[in-house]
């Protein structure tokens, strides 16, 4: 690899909205260098749905998606603790992919056309002086024209720049902890399924080589109430919802542990901090509920690599750069984030999400309705 400590773009985080800017902007000619704290291929915690509106985009970064042979997945089904469900078909539909192989894929798509990928490197911290970034990593440092955070749901640098989500006491939007496993099990390969229990949701579709994702989000509470018990939380809260009852009954888990993370939030979150445009999780997370973090995070990065392609070409200024990515990101997954916190309010309570689930099974096209409030068109 070439030695150089200056380049057009710095990224720091490997996800998926950092990994498709450094290829968009690479393929355009820029010096990028992209920072990730683990060595591919990895595990996330993460649902591992995209639905098709990613499918072109993907494609055109160099993913051979139509020789993978993904599962296509139509159907949904919701159901409540109760028993209650209602099940609909996905009016625009997805497909089901994981992130050890997804993330994996678009990082030497990245290398093969010239990103600079530092892998087991932690960026310890940005700083923004003289129109300059220096950026100060585990190994090294570096500066960069512009400076991007793909850092996930939260990190080091959200607490060490006290990021406003950071600062918030306990409430219904912060302090969730999300479980994730591969499993064996016998299932709709065209089906995603989220399984509502108290305080909490479980979803579960199909990936790569037969097999499926099972994710929850659940608060802090609920594993403080079960001694800080995974097993022992699934057993007493999880399981009080037939449907998942049976998957735990019957499913077979690949994981000796489950992957987990604590603290996330939904708040709300800036999408330009000390001048970094952020990315992903690190600029908005939509409630799991919804589906659809990870096209979020794919198609930020296609808002984020217009105005910085502009800002390098000398078209617009710093200013701009960062005001008109702000306004156009809210525009675009905005209405997403507010429909998101909408329907959780729904979910979570035992009795409000078996109201909600009969009250409106009546109704199919409000239900398409309410799903396309979370998903977006081909871009």
């Amino acid at each position: 690899m070439e030695r150089r400590t200056t380049y057009d773009v710095a990224i720091a985080g490997g996800g998926l909205a950092g990994l498709a800017l450094s290829i968009q902007l690479s393929k355009s000619g820029y010096q990028v260098v992209l920072f990730e704290k683990e060595t591919y291929p990895f595990h996330k915690v993460c649902g591992e749905y995209l639905s098709f509106e990613n499918w072109n985009f993907l494609e055109e970064l160099g993913l051979p998606l139509s020789d993978w042979h993904p599962p296509f997945i139509k159907r949904l089904l919701v159901t409540a603790p109760s028993g209650d469900f209602l099940e609909s078909d996905l009016p625009l539909g997805g497909f089901g992919i994981s992130r050890y192989r997804l993330d994996a894929a678009m990082a030497n798509i990245a290398k093969a056309n010239g990103v600079h990928v530092f892998e087991q490197t932690k960026v310890m911290d940005i700083h923004f002086e003289n129109n300059i970034f220096h950026i100060k990593t585990s190994n090294a440092e570096y500066t960069a024209s512009v400076a991007c955070g793909s850092f996930g749901k939260r990190s080091n640098l959200d607490v060490k720049w006290k990021r406003n989500f950071t600062l918030k006491k306990s409430n219904k939007l912060n302090n969730y902890i999300a479980v994730k496993y591969h499993i064996k099990i016998d299932f709709p390969s065209d089906l995603i399924a989220l399984h509502n229990f108290k305080n909490g949701y479980c979803g579960i579709s199909q990936i790569e080589d037969s097999l499926y994702c099972l994710c929850y989000l659940t608060t802090a509470e609920n594993l403080n109430k079960n001694h800080q018990s995974i097993e022992e939380m699934e057993k007493n809260i999880l399981c009080r919802n037939p449907f998942l009852e049976k998957i735990f009954d019957t499913a077979t888990f690949l994981y000796d542990q489950p992957l987990t993370i604590s603290q996330i939030s939904f708040e709300k979150k800036w999408r330009v901090e000390n001048h970094i445009l952020m990315l992903g999780d690190a600029a908005g997370m939509i409630m799991p509920l919804c589906g659809n973090g990870m096209s979020m995070a794919l198609h930020g990065s296609k808002v984020a690599y217009h105005y910085i392609d502009e800002y390098l070409k000398k078209i617009i200024s710093r200013h701009e750069m960062e005001q008109d990515f702000s306004d156009n990101w809210n525009h675009r997954f905005g209405k997403r984030l507010f429909a998101g916190r909408s329907i959780q309010y729904f979910f979570g309570s035992e009795k409000l999400s078996a109201f909600f689930i009969r009250s409106i099974k009546r109704y199919p096209s409000f239900v398409k309705f309410l799903i396309r409030q979370t998903h977006g068109t081909p871009y």
